[in-house]
């Protein structure tokens, strides 16, 4: 077993920042891509077709939802394969591989060709959820238990430097594109896309060179594709009963499913509903530079919190913000107000995320770590397409959106309520006796 304790101290170091430095890599694409540009990319794409400013946005929240249905199908399979075969880090190369190399293709995308934009955002999506599976898989391989929330937290405080770093060089290309030699704001647009591309594959580097691969669980491996995602499923279902019969895992998974999908419908929809209500993409974009700003400090903060208060304290009190800005969301007009809102959601997103990672991290057995990280991701991406169709269905049933980020709150609020009940302590031990 590779754990933090059994690695010297400067090889221990090397492996742990090479581990966070993949979230500096991966998260142009959360941000450039998925927070910033593609949602309207997308709009301009579809109302250029033909589409209402209300339908646009819709169906960017059911192309999402789609996109979450299928990377949620693929994960717990290959995370259980992957544990078995010692496979976690070709795996994630695969992903990464694939990841990129979508990306890049939007730069073909254009016109009025919305329809195949939304298939190749799909396919990147799925690359992207695949190689999030194996990567946080490696998380409790490379921290040992009492540094878990730390090095968690500092994964996800380099990915907002990383992304918010591209960000604002894709900004500066996308407000002064003539600087540049380029012909507009739509050729800046698909630039970016590239350097999404050329920045997740140079940074993904390390990891795959310093982080060693996991040990195989099994020395019993099937000897075919198709049997090997057979045995996937099957442990998958296997695990599925299990962590029911783990009552603290479980209620965490139900409260997380929940919040989570609160969190990832505003992080998807926020630039689709800017532009609906007429919020220039030259603002949108600033706004999400300052949330990965102030998210980079807040997040380490968030950390620190958690190490006094506990992270299921931390974590509550992330969800109280998320709903006075689902709240607010409804009064934003004019650019100022997305602002405010944008650093709100800077101060919370971070931290929320990253030790709900860590908090399920504490709670799993090490050596079958990629298939509960790929039950706890997938999972997780498959409860969170509610988010979505519900801000599609409100934002097509009344032709614009703001009932629709106020509808957002009840996914706080009984993710908040079921979080309450989970014996963080007691989860632990369920973990450290592993699973029956």
């Amino acid at each position: 077993m590779i754990g933090g304790s059994s690695l010297g101290g400067l090889t221990h170091r090397r492996t742990v920042r090479a581990w966070c430095l993949y979230d500096w890599a991966n998260s142009a694409f959360a941000t450039t891509v998925v927070a910033a540009l593609f949602p309207p990319f997308f709009r301009s794409l579809a109302t250029t077709a033909g589409l209402s400013p209300g339908r646009a946005t819709a169906y960017w929240g059911y192309t999402t939802a789609l996109a979450l249905l299928l990377g949620a199908l693929i994960g717990p399979p290959l995370g259980a394969i992957a544990d078995r075969t010692g496979s976690i880090k070709r795996q994630l190369g695969f992903f990464t591989a694939f990841g990129v190399i979508a990306t890049a293709a939007f730069t073909l995308t254009g016109g009025d060709k919305w329809m195949p934009a939304a298939g190749l955002f799909v396919v990147a999506n799925v690359a992207y959820v695949g190689a999030i599976v194996f990567y946080e898989s490696l998380l409790p391989r490379i921290a040992a238990p009492g540094e878990i929330d730390r090095v968690s937290s500092q994964g996800y405080a380099l990915g907002y430097v990383g992304g918010g770093l591209l960000l604002l060089v894709n900004a500066i290309l996308i407000l002064r594109p003539q600087l540049f030699g380029l012909a507009g704001t739509g050729a800046a647009v698909r630039l970016s896309f590239l350097s999404v591309a050329i920045w997740w594959a140079v940074f993904s580097i390390p990891l795959f060179r310093r982080v060693p691969e996991p040990p195989a669980t099994s020395t019993t491996v099937a000897a075919s594709p198709m049997a090997l995602a057979r045995d996937g499923f099957a442990r998958t279902l296997r695990t599925l009963r299990e962590v029911r019969r783990h009552r603290q895992l479980f209620l965490f998974l139900l409260a997380f499913w929940l919040y989570n999908d609160g969190i990832g419908t505003i992080i998807k929809m926020a630039t689709a509903y800017g532009g609906e209500i007429g919020i220039s993409l030259g603002d949108m974009v600033a706004a999400l530079l300052l949330t990965q700003l102030v998210a980079f400090p807040c997040t380490l903060l968030f950390g620190r919190l958690a190490g006094r208060i506990g992270a299921k304290r931390a974590v509550l009190l992330a969800l109280a913000v998320y709903c006075g800005i689902c709240a607010g969301g409804y009064f934003v007009r004019v650019a100022w107000h997305f602002y405010a809102l944008a650093i709100a959601v800077g101060t919370v997103q971070g931290g929320a995320q990253a030790l709900s990672r860590s908090l399920f991290a504490a709670m799993v057995p090490r050596e079958r770590s990629a298939e509960f990280f790929g039950f706890f991701s997938t999972s997780g991406k498959l409860a969170g397409i509610a988010g979505p169709l519900v801000f599609g269905v409100v934002a097509q049933a009344l032709g614009q959106s703001r009932l629709s980020i106020v509808a957002l709150i009840v996914f706080f609020v009984a993710g908040g309520a079921l979080l309450t009940r989970v014996d963080v302590a007691e989860g632990i031990r369920e973990g450290s006796r592993g699973m029956v």
